[in-house]
């Protein structure tokens, strides 16, 4: 993944609300760059996810399991 494509997904985690957020961390594919630890997106993405509060009942109970 180049520095573009990079940025591209930082500023997509950069717009996701809170419920996004919960139904990526949930429901992401295997192999979402998001979760790739090889790159910086995951520090980013976890950063501003514990800034929301991480999941919450509320929302846990809302997005569900399927």
């Amino acid at each position: 993944m180049n520095n573009e494509e990079i940025n591209k997904y930082i500023e997509k985690i950069n717009n996701m609300t809170h419920r996004d957020m919960c139904i990526a961390y949930r429901f992401a594919k295997c192999g979402d760059p998001i979760f790739d630890n090889r790159l910086p997106l995951y520090i980013i993405f976890k950063k501003r996810f514990d800034a929301f509060g991480g999941f919450t009942p509320e929302i846990s109970k809302d997005i569900g399991w399927d």
